[in-house]
C-alpha cells in the first residue's frame, strides 16, 4: 500500500501524522511512504530523516493525495484537503465530526473510507488513540489557564499556587477521565486548590484512592456545579462522550456568578465545547472575553508541544496504521472490532451512531459497511 502524509495546514498546527520511525516500520513491511516536503519540520523532523527511513518526499499535498491509497494525518482535513479525497481512499486521522456538519458532508461526498482516531476503542473500554493527546492537553490546561489568568491577558491576576499569606487559586475540573485527571494533577502540583467534578462514583473512588490528598472530588450535580463555578478562579472543561458532541455544562447566565477575570479552559472544544459561550480559537489568537470571563478554547492544544505530541501519537497509531496497510481496511477492521469502532464514514454513508445522533443523519452499521 502507498501511505501518504501531507503537511498539516490547520493554523498553528505543527504535528505530523507519520513519524520517521513509523515510516521506517511501514517500509519494512513492504509499503511505500510518501511525505510532503516540510511536513515534519514543526515537530523537528527533516525531509532527510524521512528519506533515511525509506520514505519518498513529495513536492505538494496534491501529489500526496493523488498518489496515496491511505492518507494519514493529525487534524481533521480542511476544506481544501477534503476536495482532494477520492472514492476508495482511506483517511486515518482525528475527525471530530459531531460538531462539524460541513466536514461530515464533504467526507460523505468524497466516497472515501474515513477512520477516526478518537473513536477507536480498546479491550478496557478506553480510547487508545485519543489518550496520548488527552494526556498532553490535560497537562497543558493548567499551564495555559495560568497564563490566561495573568492580568496582562485580561485575567484576575491570580497566581495559581499563591504565596505565603496569600491563598492559592481555586480550580474546578469537569470530568475525571484522562484529560481531567492529568489537569488536576498538574494544577495541584502547581499549588492550586483543585476539585474534580464527575458523575461516576467508581471513578471518584479511584481518584480518591490514587490521588487522595492532592485534590478533591465532588459529584457533578447541578447544585455542586453552580456552587463551585461561582467560587472558581479557573474552570477546565474535560468532559468527553466518545464521538458525540460535548455536553454544555455551564450556561452563559452562569458566567455572571463567576469572579471577574476568571479563566475558562475548554479542552472539549474539538467536540463543540462544554461551555455555552465556547468557540474555537487558535494558538495565534487563543483567548477572548465574554461577560468579563476569559475563555481559552484552542482546538488543537497539543500542537503547541508538537514534538512531544507527535511522538506520543505516533507510538499509539503505528500498530493500527500497519494493520490497515498490511491487511487493507476491511480485513483489519474485521479482525479488530476496536478498530472497526473508528470507522466513521464509508462510501458515502455515515457509520458512527454518536455522530448520526448529533447531526440527524441516518447511520449504516459499521458491520454492514464491511460488506458494502
Amino acid at each position: 500500500m502507498k501511505i501518504g502524509c501531507p503537511k498539516e495546514i490547520k493554523p498553528q498546527e505543527f504535528r505530523v501524522g507519520v513519524t520517521p520511525s513509523a515510516a521506517h516500520e511501514a517500509v519494512t513491511h513492504g509499503h511505500a511512504v510518501l511525505v510532503e516536503t516540510g511536513a515534519g519540520m514543526g515537530s523537528g523532523f527533516t525531509d532527510a530523516d524521512y528519506i533515511a527511513a525509506g520514505a519518498t518526499i513529495a513536492g505538494s499535498a496534491a501529489d500526496v493525495f493523488a498518489e496515496a491509497d491511505m492518507i494519514v494525518k493529525v487534524k481533521e482535513p480542511q476544506a481544501t484537503e477534503r476536495k482532494m479525497l477520492r472514492e476508495g481512499q482511506i483517511l486515518f486521522t482525528y475527525l471530530h465530526l459531531a460538531p462539524d456538519p460541513a466536514q461530515t458532508a464533504d467526507l460523505l461526498a468524497s466516497g472515501a473510507t474515513c477512520i477516526a482516531y478518537e473513536t477507536v476503542t480498546d479491550a478496557n473500554g478506553g480510547l487508545p488513540l485519543l489518550a496520548p493527546m488527552s494526556e498532553v492537553a490535560g497537562k497543558l490546561a493548567p499551564q495555559v489557564g495560568a497564563w490566561t489568568l495573568q492580568k496582562a491577558n485580561g485575567g484576575r491576576g491570580v497566581l495559581l499556587g499563591g504565596v505565603p499569606g496569600v491563598g492559592p487559586a481555586q480550580v474546578v475540573v469537569f470530568g475525571g477521565g484522562v484529560v481531567g485527571t492529568n489537569a488536576a494533577r498538574v494544577a495541584a502540583g502547581m499549588g492550586a486548590d483543585v476539585t474534580v467534578l464527575d458523575r461516576s462514583l467508581p471513578r471518584m473512588r479511584y481518584l480518591d484512592d490514587v490521588f487522595g490528598g492532592q485534590f478533591r472530588t465532588r459529584l457533578a450535580s447541578a447544585a455542586n456545579t453552580a456552587e463551585l463555578v461561582a467560587q472558581a478562579d479557573m474552570v477546565i472543561g474535560a468532559v468527553l462522550i466518545p464521538g458525540a458532541a460535548a455536553p454544555k455544562l455551564v450556561s452563559r447566565a452562569q458566567l455572571s456568578t463567576m469572579k471577574p477575570g476568571a479563566a475558562i479552559v475548554d479542552v472539549a472544544i474539538d467536540q463543540g465545547g462544554c461551555f455555552e459561550t465556547s468557540k474555537p480559537t487558535t494558538h495565534e489568537d487563543p483567548i477572548y472575553e465574554v461577560d468579563g470571563i476569559m475563555h481559552y478554547c484552542v482546538a488543537n492544544m497539543p500542537g503547541a508541544v508538537a514534538r512531544t505530541s507527535t511522538i506520543a501519537l505516533g507510538n499509539a497509531t503505528m500498530p493500527f496504521l500497519l494493520a490497515l496497510a498490511d491487511k487493507g481496511w476491511r480485513q483489519a477492521c474485521e479482525d479488530d472490532p476496536h478498530l472497526l469502532q473508528g470507522l466513521n464514514v464509508h462510501a458515502g454513508k455515515l457509520t458512527s451512531y454518536p455522530v448520526g445522533k448529533a447531526l440527524g443523519i441516518d447511520v449504516l452499521s459499521p458491520a454492514l459497511a464491511l460488506k458494502a
